[in-house]
């Protein structure tokens, strides 16, 4: 199939109001637009001024209107309790039609906020939609996050309810949530009055009386009863998604209801190649933006079947439960990260679970949520037979920002580049003072404002803080904050965020070339590179290396290779004299490596425990690893 990319790409560049009017077609509106894009609104401008819809009805309602009513929307599939249920359109609208209604006699109003605390069960998803429907902004804070963390978002989103589980499950434990919740409103200052929690026969909790009302009982109670849709504009917010914030305190990424459901409708046929019927699967959580933008929204808006996965890669039992997804399910599309995949072939490096299943339904892979190695890659493709297609984008863009697109027709693969910039992102890349650089040479990837729909707009009652973060450094530009190139052909290669750039010795060079190398070697499963302080060169690299399962030769072996690779590919001028085996990465749960902690550990600064680490006992086992070398000091 020849590639409809460019010709689309260059439609949208040459008239994107059309472009972005056209694509809004496939929206039901309850009020048409005034203007397809108002550049007076707002940091940098807003999408559909004057419009009204509603995202529930669009998700849910329409479809079972249309002849979806008996098709399966959601699969919730818990590989930790073994549990499986699917629910169709005409379940999942009344499931809403009840909690909306519960919602409404609690008071929750056009408006309000309403966080979000909950495990990866259908509630969730329910709770999100629930909450579009009558016209509630919603804040899901991933579920098991600390107290003090939930208290922050508290205090910043000011919620009228919290809706909750009494735990969540990982594999071989429960975390319970109810305690951190109670904490939580302790803490803040905000005051919460009402909570909906959903208990778990895994972990019952008592309700605060007064305060908390368990969802099962007061759903059952409102079940039949029908919530009409509210009307809200296009540009009032949909949700707020809070980020990791430089200062310490999180920034709410806005999400407004126009752009979204435009922008997310269009990028699943023309990016993922998936329509109404065909079974996607983001492997993700809705507490992140993935889970949020292809879990719990862009696959019902075209009426689609998603699916919402409660488990790991690996030990929910083994390595095979992705795949044993795939084939029970008839999942066309997989989304998931980098780091799920090098999970799987550290553990099954040949590959040998997959057989044991039938993956014929299978077409496509795809990957983000940070660099995705070369190597990985390539053992995907070579063990699966399908295209794996990295592609780029972030919490504040909410969809792909560049893509290999599957629904226009694939490009030719270039390993290493998410490829090239989707329809809506006009993508840069400038020095420090924010001159244009020349093709392949590294920089500050940067958009050309205005942003696509979808985007954020601003930040939650934060319009000075978005520009702080965003615009003011590049003015005309969005700031993504990573670094990167832009070759002959146009293709982006996204080397690493801006702060992994390392100064050696008056270099400037990127961790992320140097992780790709250290990953092609064939005993390591997975790597990370930071720049340690160095009083000669001011900085230099340091890599972390986790060896795939079965591997015998001696580590120190390994590590003078991967030296020796570093030297071969990059360069003397790297300075990398330093490969260190761990056990394992510290990472957040969404699977990104904490390198800018490590980096702490070792240099010896103060360092506070991440909020969204996975497992804080991995930083005591990194802090050993540099000890042994002389390197870093234990955080006291």
């Amino acid at each position: 199939m020849t590639s409809r990319y460019n010709e689309v790409y260059q439609e949208w560049q040459a008239a994107p109001m059309a472009f972005w009017a056209h694509a809004a077609v496939a929206i039901d509106w309850s009020k048409p637009w005034d203007k397809v894009f108002d550049a007076d609104d707002g940091p940098y401008g807003r999408w559909y001024a004057g419009a009204e819809c509603n995202t529930c009805h669009n998700a849910v309602d329409r479809h079972v209107q249309n002849g979806r009513a008996d098709q399966v929307a959601l699969i919730y599939d818990s590989a930790v309790t073994g549990t499986q249920r699917k629910i169709t359109y005409a379940e999942l609208l009344s499931d809403i039609n009840a909690l909306a209604a519960v919602l409404t006699d609690k008071g929750v109003q056009k408006g309000d906020r309403v966080i979000i605390y909950m495990a990866m069960v259908p509630e969730a998803v329910v709770a999100m939609l629930a909450c579009a429907r009558i016209g509630a902004v919603h804040s899901v804070v991933f579920g098991g996050f600390a107290a003090h963390e939930l208290a922050t978002r508290i205090d910043d989103a000011k919620p009228v309810m919290i809706i909750a589980t009494s735990c969540g499950l990982e594999p071989g434990r429960v975390v319970a949530y109810k305690p951190m919740l109670d904490k939580a409103i302790e803490q803040a200052v905000h005051k919460v009055k009402t909570c909906l929690v959903l208990v778990r026969s895994q972990q019952p909790h008592a309700l605060v009386e007064g305060r908390d009302f368990d969802y099962a009982e007061a759903v059952a109670a409102a079940t039949g009863r029908e919530i009409a849709c509210a009307a809200v504009k296009a540009t009032d917010p949909l949700y707020i998604l809070y980020t990791s914030g430089t200062t310490g305190q999180p920034k709410g990424v806005v999400r407004d209801n126009g752009g979204h459901l435009v922008a997310l409708a269009w990028s699943m046929g023309a990016v993922y190649d998936t329509k109404a019927g065909d079974v996607f699967w983001a492997a993700s959580d809705i507490g992140w933006a993935v889970g949020h933008s292809y879990i719990a929204y862009a696959p019902l808006f075209i009426g689609a079947t998603s699916i919402l996965y409660e488990g790991k890669p690996v030990g929910t039992p083994d390595a095979g439960t992705f795949w044993r997804v795939i084939s029970e399910h008839k999942v066309k599309v997989l989304f998931t990260a980098p780091t799920a995949f090098r999970a799987i072939k550290k553990e099954d490096p040949k590959g040998e679970f997959i057989g044991k299943y039938d993956l014929s339904s299978l077409k496509y892979l795809f990957l983000a949520g940070e660099r995705a190695d070369t190597d990985t890659i390539k053992w995907a493709e070579e063990k699966l037979g399908v295209p794996v297609i990295d592609h780029w984008w972030q919490t504040e863009s909410g969809w792909p920002m560049a893509a290999n697109p599957a629904g226009l027709g694939m490009l030719p693969v270039k390993y290493g580049s998410p490829t090239v910039p989707m329809p809506g992102y006009d993508v840069q890349v400038l020095d420090d003072a924010g001159h244009p650089v020349k093709r392949g040479e590294l920089g500050n990837i940067v958009v050309k404002l205005p942003l696509p729909p979808a985007c954020l707009p601003t930040l939650w009652n934060a319009d000075q803080r978005f520009r702080d973060a965003y615009v003011t450094e590049f003015p005309g530009y969005y700031k993504t904050a990573d670094a990167g190139i832009i070759d002959e052909d146009g293709y982006i290669y996204i080397m690493s965020r801006t702060d992994d750039i390392i100064n050696v010795a008056g270099h400037r060079l990127s961790t992320g070339a140097m992780e790709e190398v250290l990953s092609s070697h064939p005993d390591v499963a997975e790597c990370a590179v930071i720049g340690i302080a160095d009083h000669l060169k001011g900085q230099v690299p340091c890599g972390f290396i986790v060896l795939k399962s079965g591997v015998t030769r001696a580590e120190s072996e390994i590590e003078q290779d991967c030296v020796a690779l570093i030297r071969d590919k990059i360069g003397p001028v790297a300075a990398f004299k330093m490969a260190l085996t761990a056990k394992r990465l510290p990472k957040t749960r969404s699977g990104k490596i904490l390198r800018g902690t490590m980096q702490k550990i070792a240099d010896r600064e103060p360092w506070n425990m991440p909020a969204t680490i996975d497992d804080p006992a991995i930083l005591d086992e990194i802090t050993a690893v540099l000890n042994a070398r002389g390197i870093g000091v234990k955080n006291d």
